[in-house]
């Protein structure tokens, strides 16, 4: 698994990355409307990456105050859209 929450639980305090897998963090803000399949193709045709490699894309709000995070596991797409705190 590209990540989980820490202590096993949803709500976790922490989401880790098992060790090899890369996270990759977009530097221009995004459109936040987007869901788990706007941010796929956003890392296909402008990033140029998979999103299907088990690598952590991580996403901006246009004011820098929110995250978006996709990862893929190797069997579902995870897509955390919520508001992280700056």
């Amino acid at each position: 698994m590209a990540a989980r929450c820490i202590a096993g639980r949803e709500g976790g305090d922490m989401i880790a990355a098992s060790a090899g897998v890369k996270v990759m963090v977009a530097t221009k803000p995004v459109d936040f409307r987007k869901g788990a399949d706007g941010l796929a193709a956003l890392v296909r045709e402008q990033l140029r990456h998979d999103p299907f490699t088990g690598t952590i894309f991580v996403f901006r709000s246009k004011r820098a105050d929110r995250l978006k995070i996709l990862a893929w596991d190797g069997d579902t797409q995870a897509h955390w859209p919520h508001a992280f705190a700056a």
